[in-house]
């Protein structure tokens, strides 16, 4: 089984987050493997109330908090959860196109909404929010995550296979940076593909470019040392380095420059 993927640069100011909370990515079942990529597990302790964002990436996740399990669709909205005392928190992220099979309809119709998994399955999720939040052994939380989600019975769809790497592409090769390229790569006309991917996904494939390009933005950032931004622009597909900066800001917050230079970010 490959290692879970997932994206930790999603993670807004990571070096400020480690004095807060600890994140761990685990590999699911191999039941689920073809439709989970991995869970994620947060652990904080934190006496003042921390607030954290994290960039939203073209997958869904169903979390395990406030005594539900909750589907959270694919979001054009900034991403903030506040962590206060000492507890836990856990989550599935799906593949890219892992959720269609699961849910068994089109996935578009859950963007932007965050439903109770009762309203999704049609099965009460409380049960399996109250043993994942109420226990601290790992083993015994995953395990009753993955005994929700088998429940759906999913089939293996070699589509939402499909889905999956088209998405991989794209945050592989840089240079693919219009929804026409990815076409192309995929045998389909653009109208075919936006349909494609709005039935597994839940977002259109432009956005997941552009979302591409800026995690690599700010996997950059994290980095640490010196950055070309007008290089950067240029190797990312923005038109130049005012548009990078105009687009970074608007999903994180801050320009790229300040938020480089951020102490709680390198």
């Amino acid at each position: 089984m490959s290692e879970p993927r997932g994206r930790p640069e999603a993670i807004v100011r990571p070096k400020a987050g480690q004095q807060a909370f600890d994140v761990r990515r685990i590999e699911p079942s191999a039941a689920l493997a073809e439709y989970v990529d991995y869970y994620w597990l947060v652990r904080w302790h934190t006496p003042e109330p921390y607030r954290q964002q994290v960039i939203p990436q073209p997958r869904i996740h169903v979390a395990a908090e406030a005594g539900r399990l909750l589907v959270h669709g694919v979001t054009r909205e900034p991403f903030f959860r506040t962590l206060t005392g000492t507890g836990h928190a856990l989550g599935a992220a799906f593949h890219p196109g892992g959720f269609r099979p699961v849910l068994g309809s089109s996935v578009g119709a859950l963007s932007g909404t965050v439903l109770p998994g009762l309203e999704v399955f049609g099965r009460d999720d409380r049960p399996a929010a109250h043993i994942i939040l109420g226990s601290g052994d790992e083993a015994e939380l995953v395990a009753a995550m993955g005994d929700y989600l088998a429940a759906a019975e999913p089939a293996p769809d070699p589509v939402a296979r499909d889905v999956t790497d088209l998405v991989a592409l794209i945050a592989e090769r840089v240079e693919i940076v219009r929804a026409e390229q990815v076409a192309s790569e995929a045998g389909l006309s653009l109208r075919q593909l936006q349909r494609l991917f709005t039935e597994y996904v839940g977002i259109g494939p432009k956005w997941v470019i552009q979302r591409s390009r800026i995690l690599e933005a700010a996997a950059t950032a994290h980095e640490g040392g010196p950055i070309d931004w007008a290089d950067l622009a240029q190797r990312l597909g923005f038109s130049d380095q005012a548009h990078l900066t105009r687009v970074f800001a608007d999903v994180v917050g801050t320009p790229p420059a300040a938020y480089a230079r951020d102490p709680g970010t390198a």
